[in-house]
């Protein structure tokens, strides 16, 4: 073969040139009430894009009623003072058209998209839903009782449990701490503060409605205007929010799941608001660092070591905090192995200069896939509320390649050294404490314990045994055994994943047989297969969730007038509850 005819594979052809972006230009006015209107005339299809957002979102819950923006605005489509949620869906349905509402820390946005010929009539829609929602008394309850049932599906979930963590210790008391609600404070909510909190955050003068698509500006703020004149000005909550808490050291959180086979890895450290001077090349930083399958995390942790499947970084830079995490999902085994590799990359990243590659390989990912997300009308539009939302400069969308380009090698180090602080990192590892306690030890001078409802634990408790509860008794023959220790009515406090709550244990005997029932608001229900010593129980139940039986195992023992055990429900990702009592 001809190796000169071979010369041209030996290099990757050199990158076109950039070609500019032709962004339709937004144009925007303000209504007498203060509603702002940003109109994008852009007709290449027939199709229309509305997002009606304001500047408050979850954190701006009451602290009683965490969960109230979420729950507010899920219920904005299940009914108005003119539509039924039935009838809503209906007519959403008629016209092959798209509207929902929901809500992120710091905004919350009521969306529809129709075709073109249609898009007078969803707006209509929308406003309806955004300023006159009924929020039904029978539509709340059925959402509360998804609610409730969707914390039960969290807590099995390791993931949640690391990022609840990660956000309670690194923002403390500001409310990006809370990233779920309580059943408490489901319980606690009504239609009329749903009504009430609306009222008090959908106000016109801290809101923004963007329109994207095949429409002609003049009728649409005519439509605008007639819609929306009439909406009342009302006061701007004020984000008053404590500012997270300073660490000064290093320190280890471990939330307990007993026999899990992995462990979520999460470091974090605050970081940057959205709007920090240092937000570019930190994003570049992050890009070498973590944010893709060709960033160092994943090639160290995935590629040459094989612990996980992916090891990544993110930057999570919101309006009034940030934070920046490394995050993997590795095997029980190299827990602390991976440990060590992170804090490497992580010291590796802040002691030395990244190559040139590695900085051009950023900058051409990240120009790379920018225009990507504005090809479409919802990608506009959701960049527009970006903007907007967090007070990002008006060229922002034109100027984004340019600031990335202009990135240097000394500014990733600058910000990697100012804010990774890998000696005042929370560390947070959900999985078996018990098979993680000697590996994760070397990395953390203190180290605390909780388990998956968030409790703290003991330092260094961890699983009893492989089935993360109390060993059964040998099983005995109950018709033959006279009165036990656990005969008689116990009150428990359960540690379910949602919060711990009351339950009855009963044991009895009939005709020399051991019997025992458990009440709970799950319902009354009979313990079967009972294996009983003197002062220890091993039975089964079936209980019923979400319209489905589970079986699962309950352990217990006494110990004088205090009773303490486990019930562990036969759901794979269902964690061990634990539960104490005392006799009645």
């Amino acid at each position: 073969m001809d190796n000169r005819t071979e010369e041209f594979r030996q290099q990757p052809p050199a990158p076109l040139a950039p070609r500019p972006l032709n962004l339709p230009t937004p144009e925007e006015t303000a209504l007498q009430n203060g509603l702002r209107v940003v109109v994008v005339e852009e007709n290449r299809l027939p199709l229309v894009s509305f997002r009606l957002a304001f500047r408050t979102g979850d954190a701006f819950d009451p602290p009683e009623l965490s969960g109230l923006t979420d729950i507010m605005t899920s219920m904005l489509t299940e009914g108005t003072e003119t539509l039924n949620s039935r009838q809503l869906a209906d007519e959403v349905a008629r016209l092959g058209a798209t509207l929902s509402a929901g809500a992120s820390s710091d905004y919350s946005t009521v969306a529809a998209s129709a075709l073109a010929p249609y898009s007078e009539r969803v707006l209509e829609l929308l406003a309806d839903v955004a300023l006159n929602p009924s929020f039904p008394s029978d539509e709340l309850e059925l959402t509360k009782q998804n609610a409730q049932q969707n914390l039960i599906a969290q807590r099995g979930q390791a993931s949640f449990l690391a990022s609840e963590m990660v956000a309670r210790v690194v923002f403390g008391e500001h409310p990006y701490g809370i990233v779920s609600p309580t059943p408490e404070s489901i319980e606690r909510m009504s239609s009329e503060r749903l009504a009430d909190f609306h009222r008090k955050m959908f106000v016109p003068n801290n809101a923004v409605l963007f329109v994207v698509g095949d429409v002609r500006r003049e009728p649409l703020l005519t439509q605008v205007e007639r819609l929306f004149g009439g909406w009342q000005v009302g006061e701007i909550a004020a984000a008053n929010f404590p500012a997270p808490p300073v660490r000064s050291s290093r320190t280890l959180y471990m939330v307990d799941r007993p026999d899990s086979a992995q462990s979520n890895i999460v470091i974090a450290n605050t970081a940057i608001t959205r709007t920090h001077p240092d937000y570019f090349p930190l994003l570049v930083m992050h890009t070498v660092l973590g944010a893709t399958a060709s960033s160092r995390l994943f090639m160290n942790l995935r590629e040459e070591k094989g612990y996980t499947y992916g090891a990544y970084s993110s930057l999570d830079a919101r309006r009034t905090a940030g934070t920046f995490r490394a995050t993997a999902e590795v095997r029980t085994q190299v827990t602390g192995a991976s440990l060590k590799e992170f804090f490497y990359e992580l010291e590796h990243i802040r002691a030395e200069n990244v190559s040139e590659k590695e900085l051009q390989d950023a900058k051409s990912y990240l120009t790379g896939v920018f225009p990507i997300r504005l090809e479409t009308q919802e990608g506009i539009i959701d960049q527009l509320v970006q903007i907007k939302m967090h007070g990002l400069p008006e060229d922002y969308l034109h100027t984004y390649r340019e600031r990335v380009g202009a990135v240097t090698v000394e500014e990733v180090r600058r910000v990697a050294n100012e804010h990774i602080r890998p000696d005042r990192a929370a560390i947070v590892v959900v999985g078996d404490a018990a098979s993680l306690a000697e590996q994760v030890a070397p990395y953390a001078a203190e180290i605390e314990v909780y388990d998956s409802t968030g409790q703290r634990k003991e330092t260094g408790a961890g699983s009893s045994n492989s089935s993360g509860g109390t060993t059964a008794p040998a099983a005995q023959t109950p018709e033959t055994e006279g009165t036990t220790e656990m005969d008689g009515t116990w009150q428990l406090e359960v540690a379910t994943p949602f919060g711990k709550q009351p339950a009855t244990l009963t044991f009895a005997r009939d005709n020399g047989t051991l019997t025992g029932h458990m009440e709970s608001r799950l319902g009354n229900v009979p313990l079967s297969d009972i294996k009983s010593g003197d002062r220890d129980f091993a039975a089964k139940v079936s209980l019923e969730m979400q319209g489905r039986k589970f079986d699962a195992d309950i352990n217990g023992s006494v110990e004088g007038d205090q009773l303490k055990g486990t019930i562990k429900v036969g759901i794979p990702i269902a964690p061990t509850i634990h539960f104490t009592g005392t006799r009645a």
